[in-house]
């Protein structure tokens, strides 16, 4: 009955949806209007979302649906969640339906789980008459998302003339702030808005900084915006020389890597190179200097230098790290991610030392920067995984010869991501940064990635040193008691098929040299996740179940009779017999039966405190 609801309301169906709500009481057509499909989806949301007026009125006025019951939707491919019905009519430009929600006593003012209003739904399509509407109905224009953008920027952002003319015509603040500082003109800048930027600088918008220190002209540059520039440029005393020159520069760093037009790119560093001079004299001279990553390199520091650049493209693109590197800074996410982007170009041709260097040097750039957990990070990290499982993979198909991995590389990514993993533990315990609901996924995600980073060195030629110092780190991870996602250890993740992460996570775990390895430097694998499975429990819940795979974690230490929380044991929960995987009478110890005697017969009230934890989990 509620699928032929949901489909009558997506599809208009408005005789189908009467024939099953009609006779049907009060209380019942209600909650069957409060349901939600398999998207999260109700009714009345799937009739806005699809301009479906009659079977919208009919569910309002007849049926009672609640007009602020909120859901998920689809827009543009994407699921947006904790949706208000008026949102969906707002965002879809349906004014008709938008009219009769508000008539009815929707809340124009309410919002998704982002805090997107219906406004600046319809801001973002460029609804303006739906814009209008609600702006009339007391909508109010000034209401930020989640991250402080507001209907002014959005509107700015997707080039929407009319809209933003209008919304400062309302008083929309000109000079708002994002959370990350930026203004309309920075939403102006990255978008192309020519004709916006214009208005709003004629009604006194500030050229403000934002987070990254990146004005307006830089913000144009970056996204390779060069009508932008050039108008700001042109614009009397808005920028200052020094930050004509760095515009410049940065929009031909960008025109190298973006829009692959080196001649277009020279044209910009040339004329940033001439206003560097005045009468032949430098007078606004670069900070040079020789990064060993760039291989020895330094920034041109002349014209006639410059004019060499062209028969060089590869010299360029070098130089356009180091002009992004020197005007963005390290903060910037841009410098960190062409660096990477150009080391895995080496790495397509086959120069997978070149990749690791600049790899390297854009991790460390963001571990002194960035907050621990953040995606930049974790990313570049999870790449090395990728990187290196690649390396000591099967190298017969490949169309250059692949060199064998450095231990040290893949060493001092390990340490990188044990750092990672100890810096994101202290911000928790300090509560500084960390958020241990919001931020429990991405920490359970970089510790699969350290572990597979791990299991990569677990492969990897070592000398006697070499190896100690490999488990001495992995002993102060196992010591650290990271937890990930559902209190899962270490040993819990190596032992699962469920820790995947990147391409090529599902050829690694469960991994039983992995599993021995943590074992060896200190993993305990009678530890309980927040079920109080074990990883021996996850090994018999999972599809398959291999011998080896349990007679390895018998080995290391697990117990056949340890319960979980539910009471569960490993042969209660395996669906393969226990005969058929192990001799359990070789992993039964004379502790677990005592153990086993005591739990059943509730003597407890004889034995010493110490003793009771090993009792109850037999």
């Amino acid at each position: 009955m509620e699928n032929q609801i949901f489909d009558a309301a997506s599809h208009g169906k408005l005789s189908l949806i009467k024939d099953v709500l009609e006779k049907r009481p009060k209380s019942e057509r209600i909650h069957l209007l409060s349901s939600k499909g398999a998207a999260g989806e109700t009714p009345l949301i799937l009739a806005c979302r699809n301009g479906h007026y009659d079977v919208a009125e009919y569910l309002i006025k007849n049926c009672g649906a609640d007009l602020e019951l909120v859901g998920s939707v689809i827009f543009d491919g994407e699921t947006i969640e904790g949706v208000p019905p008026l949102w969906c009519a707002a965002a879809a430009g349906n004014l008709k339906i938008v009219d009769l929600l508000v008539q009815n006593g929707a809340n124009v003012n309410s919002t998704t789980r982002t805090n997107s209003t219906p406004l600046r739904a319809a801001c973002f399509d460029g609804r303006s008459d739906v814009v209008k509407y609600l702006v009339k109905a007391g909508a109010d224009i000034e209401i930020p998302n989640r991250h402080g953008h507001t209907c002014l920027m959005i509107a700015c952002y997707k080039n929407h003339y009319f809209i933003a003319k209008y919304l400062l015509q309302q008083g929309a603040d000109i000079n708002r702030k994002s959370v990350k500082a930026n203004t309309a003109l920075h939403d102006c800048a990255e978008s192309g808005a020519l004709a916006i930027l214009k208005l709003l600088l004629s009604k006194g918008a500030k050229f403000d900084l934002d987070s990254y220190g990146m004005s307006p002209i830089l913000a144009a540059s970056v996204a390779g915006n060069a009508n932008i520039v050039e108008y700001l440029l042109s614009v009397p005393d808005l920028v200052m020389i020094k930050d004509k020159i760095a515009a410049l520069e940065l929009l031909g760093a960008t025109f190298v890597d973006n829009k692959k037009d080196m001649t277009g790119a020279l044209g910009f560093w040339r004329r940033a190179m001439e206003l560097r001079y005045r009468n032949g004299q430098l007078i606004y001279p670069k900070p040079l200097r020789t990064v060993p990553v760039y291989e020895g390199r330094k920034e041109v520091d002349s014209l006639d230098e410059l004019e060499e650049l062209i028969s060089d493209p590869d010299e360029m693109r070098m130089q356009s790290l180091m002009v992004r590197e020197r005007v963005l800074g390290p903060a910037h996410p841009d410098t960190s991610y062409y660096i990477r982007y150009r080391g895995a170009v080496f790495a397509d041709a086959g120069e997978f030392n070149r990749c690791v260097e600049l790899w390297f040097y854009a991790l460390n750039m963001q571990q002194r920067i960035l907050e621990p957990l953040s995606p930049l990070t974790q990313g570049s990290l999870l790449s090395f995984a990728e990187l290196f499982w690649f390396m000591m993979g099967d190298k017969k198909n490949t169309f250059f010869p692949v060199p064998v991995l450095r231990f040290e590389d893949a060493y001092m990514v390990f340490c990188k991501s044990v750092q990672e993993i100890e810096a994101a533990m202290k911000c928790g315990e300090n509560n500084v940064g960390i958020d241990k609901v919001r931020d429990a996924p991405v920490f359970h995600r970089l510790l699969v990635i350290t572990l597979q980073i791990c299991s990569v060195l677990l492969a990897v030629d070592k000398t006697p040193e070499e190896d100690y110092k490999f488990r001495k780190t992995a002993y102060h991870l196992v010591k650290m008691g990271a937890r990930g996602t559902g209190g899962w250890s270490l040993l819990h993740i190596a032992s699962s098929n469920d820790s995947t992460v990147g391409r090529f996570s599902m050829k690694i775990f469960p991994s039983i040299k992995t599993i021995e390895f943590l074992s060896s430097v200190g993993g305990d694998l009678t530890e309980r996740d927040d079920e109080g499975n074990t990883p021996l429990h996850l090994v018999a819940e999972a599809k398959s179940c291999s011998a080896e795979l349990v007679k390895s974690l018998l080995n290391c230490g697990a117990h056949l009779d340890e319960v979980n929380n539910a009471k569960e044991t490993f042969e209660t929960l395996s669906k393969e017999p226990l005969h058929s995987l192990v001799d359990p009478i070789r992993y039964q110890s004379l502790k677990c039966l005592a153990a086993r005697v005591v739990s059943q017969n509730q003597l407890q009230g004889c034995l010493p405190a110490e003793l009771l934890s090993f009792i109850k989990r037999h």
